[in-house]
């Protein structure tokens, strides 16, 4: 399947904030890219642009393209709640976001890459799909034989702060999907209203 493949501090800069993480080249350009990207003239935006915006930020945030991410609303809308909060929750329990935040990658990039490359299961068996769907009492764990792989040993040693709607055994290489999260446990800085009103419309 299609994936962006380009520059992602550009993305970064496009939105204003380091959707990917700790980025040096972002801290150095917080400006927007292009030719009159450090301009202090600033252009009234419409209220679609800054609806939009929200929607790509969010795409590019979780490494979904338009058809997945439009799929992934309509469920989110036929559930009961909040639809921007359904939607939030169902791309947090994406696998390989899930694989991101027990901190076995350093990106939802990299997480992916290991999902598709087999080294992750779920209730011990095999999923190669990155979109597939983590539910509460989920265990992901990785393939005995892909504990050894340097990335992982090398993320694993970093430190990170795992969200409250996860549990996660370092020594066992597994963790366990507590309960669906909340909206503020959801840490990305994504306003999902903005999202509903734009495929509202």
């Amino acid at each position: 399947m299609a994936r962006y493949r380009g520059p992602k501090t550009k993305i970064a800069r496009k939105f204003g904030e380091a959707i990917y993480g700790e980025d040096k080249s972002f801290e150095r350009r917080k400006y927007p890219p292009g030719q009159h990207g450090n301009s202090r003239r600033r252009k009234s935006v419409s209220e679609y642009a800054v609806q939009l915006k929200e929607k790509q930020k969010a795409k590019y945030t979780y490494g979904v393209l338009e058809r997945q991410f439009r799929k992934t609303f309509e469920k989110a809308s036929r559930k009961e709640g909040i639809t921007g909060t359904n939607l939030l929750q169902l791309l947090e329990s994406r696998l390989d976001n899930v694989v991101y935040r027990f901190g076995l990658a350093n990106s939802r990039r990299q997480s992916r890459q290991l999902v598709s490359h087999r080294h992750i299961m779920v209730n011990g068996d095999v999923v190669n799909i990155p979109s597939y769907t983590v539910r509460p009492g989920d265990v992901v764990s990785v393939r005995e034989r892909s504990r050894t792989l340097l990335v992982i040993e090398e993320n694993l040693g970093r430190s990170t702060t795992l969200l409250e709607w996860l549990r996660f055994d370092s020594s066992q290489f597994q963790g366990e999907i507590i309960s669906m999260p909340e909206r503020e446990q959801i840490p990305e800085n994504i306003n999902e209203q903005l999202i509903v009103e734009l495929y509202s419309k």
